[in-house]
């Protein structure tokens, strides 16, 4: 049996591929359950300064593995309900709270929770076969994995609710137009490497500054003025600390191309 998910380190970028493709990579108990530990093993590795989300074959994620699930509520097991508290609430946490960049390259369809999953990462890379599916009402469900909460951030309450009530598919046209994807792959087959050069990018920058950048946004989208004030103080107390800043700014005054370490 091949492994449910892949993971490579090359050159500071962990790319962690979903890799059930012959069902579209669809999330059963053990893909849940090693997403979850790979999120947290890269979140602690210093030698990772960027992550890669992905998924073999043709499709990124299609969510929740609906056979298992099926089996597992007809056996009378009762792991299927606890799901969304056990598995999905903890893996989007570790995306979000990535002190580090995460890009997803989502090639193919995105449905549920494996929407869900590209919307909680900081960017998204998509080609024209690139598709979202908010699933969830279409098998009597409400949205999960925190999607209530990214989707209506990136594309404002009255589309989150369109996509979530009505469950139709947004084609990779209109999921450009409405900022999804970002940037956009020109062919399919460039959609991983695309997302890996842009990782590659970013684990090159200052890794602190990124990981306050990415908790200023997310206090900014609840918090006050005042608090999100007080929040990007004390970010910049931290990101003031590194060794990045000093050698950027003795870089930048002497007209020099900075070189950052991460720390």
């Amino acid at each position: 049996m091949s492994e449910v998910l892949l993971v490579d380190r090359t050159d500071g970028v962990a790319t962690l591929t979903l890799n059930r493709p012959e069902s579209m990579n669809s999330m059963s108990l053990a893909l849940k359950e090693a997403l979850l530990a790979a999120l947290t093993e890269v979140r602690d590795d210093p030698a990772v300064r960027a992550v890669v989300l992905t998924g073999a074959g043709r499709a990124f994620c299609v969510g929740q593995d609906l056979r298992e699930h099926v089996a597992m509520l007809e056996s009378g097991d009762p792991t299927p309900l606890r799901t969304v508290r056990d598995h999905y609430n903890p893996i989007v946490l570790g995306i979000t709270e990535m002190p580090k960049p995460v890009v997803a390259a989502v090639r193919g369809m995105a449905a549920g929770a494996g929407a869900a999953f590209a919307f909680a990462a900081d960017l998204r890379v998509g080609g024209p076969g690139t598709g979202f599916l908010m699933a969830f009402a279409n098998v009597g469900l409400s949205g999960d994995s925190g999607v209530s909460w990214t989707l209506q951030r990136l594309v404002g309450y009255a589309k989150a609710s369109e996509l979530l009530l009505l469950a139709q598919p947004v084609r990779a046209e209109e999921a450009a137009a409405l900022g999804l994807i970002n940037p956009a792959a020109g062919d399919d087959d460039k959609v991983l490497p695309t997302a890996q050069e842009l990782a590659a990018r970013l684990a090159a920058g200052p890794t602190v500054a990124y990981a306050q950048i990415k908790k200023c946004l997310s206090i900014g989208a609840t918090a006050t003025l005042a608090e999100t004030l007080a929040a990007e103080g004390d970010a910049q107390a931290v990101a003031g600390a590194t060794a990045d800043h000093r050698n950027a700014t003795a870089a930048f005054v002497a007209k020099q191309k900075p070189v950052f370490e991460g720390r």
